[in-house]
């Protein structure tokens, strides 16, 4: 009923573009059994898939606003939506005041809220509160999809599987082909306050973060 309500209220558009993930793969594959050692879960791809949206989203605050019948409710706070498949359904826990956590904060809070997602701990009022939501569809393997937007929020980013691909690599001596490990990412926004123009700088900025990411200051 939620999904079929925001359908018929929100104007859904969808723009796309492709990340090259190449660094970031490196640096899990490099520093992953470490971060295990020390934190006794696994470092993902989410964390900076998310500390690149809270960026984007700092600097487009309409993106982290709602729509309240005929009004714009801008957000001080990110409060990040965190879609987590479970038996038979989908649930959508809140990472709350994104904006003031660190990078290790959000590797904690990604795992203990999907974590306690997946194990039914979750108390309502860590399903509420969501200012931009994000669906990891990847996980399965997907390579692009379109997700509904998560009401009252007014944006929602799909994120696909990270998959080799022969790319073009501009250098000084002219172009080549190399691989590359790449992953689309698919941008929902409504069309009632967010136009094409803004949902592109904004998508094309969460990519640019997400690849010029400082890896050496992450911790």
């Amino acid at each position: 009923d939620h999904m079929r309500a925001s359908i018929d209220s929100s104007a859904h558009v969808y723009v796309m573009t492709e990340v090259d993930m190449t660094r970031i793969m490196n640096y899990v594959n490099k520093e992953g059994d470490s971060f295990y050692s020390k934190e006794g879960f696994s470092l993902t791809y989410t964390p900076f898939i998310i500390k690149a949206c809270v960026k984007a989203l700092a600097s487009y605050p309409e993106m982290n606003a709602s729509i309240d019948e005929n009004d714009i409710i801008y957000h001080k706070n990110i409060n990040i939506g965190l879609a987590v498949a479970v038996d038979k359904g989908l649930m959508v826990p809140v990472i709350d005041s994104c904006e003031e956590l660190n990078f290790l904060g959000l590797c904690r809070k990604v795992r203990d809220l999907a974590t306690r997602t997946r194990n039914k701990q979750l108390i309502p009022d860590e399903l509420q509160g969501s200012t931009f939501s994000i669906s990891n569809f990847g996980v399965f393997n997907v390579t692009m999809g379109t997700p509904i937007i998560n009401q009252p929020n007014v944006g929602i980013l799909g994120v696909g599987a990270v998959k080799k691909r022969p790319v073009v690599i501009e250098t000084n001596e002219g172009d080549t082909i190399g691989i590359k490990n790449m992953m689309i990412l698919s941008l929902g926004f409504d069309h009632r306050i967010i136009d094409g123009a803004g949902g592109s700088q904004f998508v094309e900025m969460i990519r640019e973060n997400i690849e010029k990411i400082n890896l050496e200051n992450l911790f």
